[in-house]
């Protein structure tokens, strides 16, 4: 007979992407060759998004691993959306007859789907064909708890979360500000939120979910979620914590630029500020944080980005000439190098002479930060960035808070860095100190967890053996 096979349906976003692939190849070696991987592949909006997926695709077909990929046909996208949330989840709805039709010509037995979690609309697909449904969570449990509880939310606090009295309840977490929420999440009215909703409520409808998460990092948010305190007591599909999933490469032979300028840095000296996929500046804000970086003396790597030309999205090489201060490249020279360009980020927080990182909050940085060992300054521009950097400070302690302007665009004047970056940096910091500490702790709890019976490690068994005793129907 043949192999049965695990479907994945990712969205195109390479943290989405690549961290569904890369627990689907975990998944795929603890199966020991009982399980093969189907991917679902939807064509991305965007050129340039296609052009990324086609790279990532490339590069696993070249790998020898038992993953096979089946492009879905080419679907419209929609016009009049609001925002990004809404415009993916019903562009993957839309997508609903094509992945029924995939899985249904597929001539070996099918074991299971899995779905990000925007594809939440597609758990009915699953039920008519009888295939158990997974839902892939590449955020935090602290996010998937806030979806979980949202559809009661939504009922108990009758005005915008913002206008609320008194703090959220996520069970699990320190009682959550409101201006803490992940952005989708701010606005009521929007269909953003809408979707988050409804997401929230068809979470309950499948028979599993994966987070990418270690119980040692979320514990009591994992403990609340499976004791129906998320849900109003109502049983929760079982969850499976089986992160951190990082894709860690070997060092490449020619280090890149920035990694042998850190090469000459002592140990522990350098604050990396890097804002992800999605973030940049305007020149306002790039002069703030040039201010406050001389200002504090350290030693810095910045991946500083421009931004997104007229019809792009994504961020643009930084004009340093447009977006510095006069004069700071010159300044700094000794102590600081900006990079206007995409970095090498999981390299560089690898290397010995990184002592904090200034992060976006997205979780895949998190997850890589924390398995380095680096602590951390949130500084969150958008989805549900603010909620982990919340999480990052209240709950794991492994970060120092810094004031973030959430209604002036995330805006950080150049003091409030200042004093963060020292904060972090300085042996004789208090809150530096608890959270160097933390940090080193959790380094070794995510590698522990997913080491031959750590608790992540145990998951992925209990996953594999859900879907082999209980799939692998045609």
């Amino acid at each position: 007979m043949a192999t049965p096979t695990v479907v994945l349906l990712p969205v195109w976003g390479a943290g989405h992407l690549m961290s569904m692939l890369d627990a689907g190849k975990r998944l795929l070696a603890r199966s020991g060759g009982a399980l093969s991987l189907t991917v679902l592949v939807m064509q991305a909006p965007t050129e340039n998004n296609r052009s990324e997926v086609a790279g990532h695709i490339r590069r696993e077909e070249a790998s020898g691993l038992d993953i096979r990929f089946h492009h879905l046909p080419v679907v419209e996208p929609p016009t009049d959306h609001v925002g990004i949330e809404e415009f993916v989840s019903r562009f993957v709805q839309l997508h609903a007859d094509h992945v029924k039709a995939a899985i249904s010509a597929l001539t070996c037995p099918v074991a299971a789907l899995v779905v990000d979690f925007f594809c939440t609309t597609l758990v009915d697909v699953c039920r008519e064909l009888a295939v158990r449904a997974y839902v892939y969570c590449t955020a935090g449990a602290a996010f998937y708890a806030l979806l979980l509880r949202l559809p009661a939310l939504h009922e108990e606090v009758t005005v915008e979360f913002e206008e609320m009295e008194g703090m959220v309840d996520v069970p699990g977490l320190p009682p959550v500000p409101p201006s803490s929420l992940p952005s989708p999440v701010m606005d009521k009215k929007n269909p953003n939120y809408t979707w988050f909703v409804y997401h929230g409520r068809r979470f309950m409808d499948f028979d599993g979910v994966i987070i990418n998460t270690a119980t040692e990092l979320e514990e009591s948010v994992l403990a609340a979620i499976a004791d129906g305190r998320c849900t109003l007591g109502i049983p929760a599909p079982a969850v499976y914590p089986v992160g951190p999933v990082l894709s860690l490469s070997p060092p490449a032979e020619q280090p890149h630029e920035s990694v042998r300028w850190l090469d000459a840095q002592p140990p522990a000296s350098v604050v990396l500020l890097c804002f992800g996929s999605g973030g940049f500046f305007t020149a306002t804000q790039a002069h703030e944080v040039a201010h406050g970086l001389e200002r504090s003396g350290h030693r810095f790597l910045w991946v500083l980005r421009g931004p997104p030309a007229a019809g792009t999205r994504q961020p643009s090489d930084a004009n340093l000439g447009e977006l510095l201060p006069e004069g700071f490249l010159e300044r700094t020279k000794e102590k600081g190098l900006v990079w206007p360009t995409k970095a090498p980020q999981k390299e560089i927080l690898a290397h010995a002479a990184v002592g904090g990182f200034v992060t976006h909050s997205g979780w895949n940085s998190i997850l890589e930060n924390l398995w380095f060992g680096v602590p951390m300054v949130p500084w969150p521009l958008y989805a549900e960035q603010h909620l982990n950097a919340f999480t990052l400070v209240a709950y794991m302690g492994a970060a120092v808070a810094m004031k973030v302007d959430r209604k002036m665009n995330n805006f950080v004047e150049a003091s409030e860095l200042e004093r963060a970056v020292k904060a972090l940096m300085h042996g004789d910091s208090d809150d530096g100190r608890k959270a160097r500490e933390k940090a080193t702790e959790l380094k070794a709890a995510c590698r522990r967890a997913v080491e031959k019976g750590g608790s992540s490690y145990s998951a992925l068994g209990r996953l594999f053996e859900d879907i082999h005793c209980n799939g692998a129907r045609k």
